[in-house]
């Protein structure tokens, strides 16, 4: 099993859910947060000062699929969340040792 955890702009979780749907994925973890990369996020005026927050706000995704369907997430994901200019985001995998369903107990990729 992999986790595919991507970061992208908030704008573009629709796209991305709906392309997760069509590959069969059937469940997903979403998060606000916050951070930045080589944009360094917007300078913004308060009382007269510039001032730089330095983190533009994303949406975390997280999903786990069978092994054999990561490299076709992933490129769901990088095709409905690219828009081609700084700040889109990443995308990570990583490999998952175990998965447990908390109701019915079921482990491993049953679990999913």
């Amino acid at each position: 099993m992999k986790k595919i955890e991507a970061i992208i702009k908030p704008y573009k979780l629709e796209e991305v859910r709906d392309a997760l749907g069509e590959l069969g994925v059937t469940g997903m973890t979403v998060t606000e947060v916050r951070g930045f990369g080589r944009q360094q996020g917007p300078a913004e005026l308060f009382r007269g000062r510039e001032y730089t927050s330095g983190f533009m706000p994303k949406i975390r995704i997280e999903v786990v699929v069978m092994d054999q369907a990561a490299e076709s997430t992933v490129a769901a994901v990088v095709r409905s969340a690219r828009t081609g200019k700084t700040g889109d985001g990443k995308v990570f995998v990583a490999r998952v040792e175990q998965a447990v369903r908390i109701r019915t107990e079921e482990t491993g990729e049953n679990a999913i």
